[in-house]
This record gives structure tokens, sequence and C-alpha cells, in this order.
């Protein structure tokens, strides 16, 4: 958790809130990621471990929409960047 909150507040606040959002939220999602794997290694019951599974395929499509979309953001200086593409994961279309 501790890593996790460091990563999330590192690259410091650029005042664009979709860029802050993104950037914050990228390591949050693989502190999700590395917990799930935690709970693979460790844990025994296997409902427990099969959300684990699904959350580390759900949240790793998710990172990396989000580290393309932050990209884009960064080299567009957010203003007039590309439509976001779709993330994908079980909500659907958007």
């Amino acid at each position: 958790m501790a890593v996790m909150m460091e990563a999330m507040h590192a690259p410091g606040y650029s005042g664009n809130p979709d860029v802050d959002f993104l950037a914050m939220m990228v390591p949050h999602h693989q502190g999700a990621v590395d917990m799930a794997r935690l709970v693979l290694q460790y844990g025994r019951d296997p409902v427990t471990r099969q959300l684990a599974d699904e959350i580390i395929a759900g949240q790793t499509v998710e990172i990396e929409g989000m580290q393309r979309r932050l990209a884009l953001l960064r080299k567009e200086g957010g203003a007039g960047a590309p439509e976001f593409p779709s993330l994908g994961g079980t909500r659907g279309p958007r």
C-alpha cells in the first residue's frame, strides 16, 4: 500500500485534472494487480483466487488504456487530444 501511495503522488500535480487523475489512477490500479498476484501466490480460497485473476485481467486492460490516454494528453498538452479509446472490460462499449 505504501509503495502504491508513493507512486500515486510521485509525478506531482500538473494542474490538468485529466492528466493528474490518470497519473494517479495508473499506480492505484497497479496496486490492485500487485495485491491480486499476492492472493494467487498465497491465497487458498478458490473463489477469492478467481476474483484476483479477474482483477488482474481487467485492471491490466484499464492500465494500458489509461497509459495510452495519458501519453496523448501529455503530448498534446491536453487540448484537442483525440477521442479516448474504449477501455473494454466488463462495462461494455462507451
